[in-house]
């Protein structure tokens, strides 16, 4: 009885891990169905769609799609868009727009107005009114 109990310990593992094995494989129909409808190449059924080619470029269509409507770099498909260049400048649009009407450099685009510069004193406009009033 004990021999029989470890014969079927001994064969159960490799069972286990061979049905395992099986049911890791990323070529499926529903992997596939992935594929054709997101333009990608999850299960290796197509090498066209892969990451970085002529029909796929770098990242996915949404961060493609992102980066053409924020003017960024997030998919990689865009370099002249990186962050710092001349087409985009330090920070991102929203924060650059914070800069400019508060007078700020929280995107790093305008240090001219980097807290304790001539052009942005230390502290706050409210925290400079409030140390005034004291």
């Amino acid at each position: 009885m004990l021999s029989q109990r470890k014969i079927l310990s001994a064969l159960a593992v490799p069972a286990l891990m061979l049905g395992l094995a099986a049911c890791d494989s990323t070529n499926n129909s529903a992997t596939r169905a992935a594929d054709r409808a997101a333009g990608t190449n999850t299960s290796g059924a197509y090498p066209a769609q892969s990451d970085g080619t002529r029909a796929n470029p770098a990242g996915t269509e949404t961060t493609r799609t992102l980066d053409r409507a924020a003017g960024t770099n997030t998919s990689g498909a865009y370099p002249a868009q990186s962050d710092g260049t001349l087409a985009n400048p330090p920070g991102t649009g929203a924060t650059r727009t914070l800069d400019r009407a508060a007078g700020t450099n929280t995107s790093g685009a305008y240090p001219a107005q980097s807290d304790g510069t001539r052009a942005n004193p230390p502290g706050t406009a409210a925290g400079r009114a409030l140390d005034r009033a004291r």
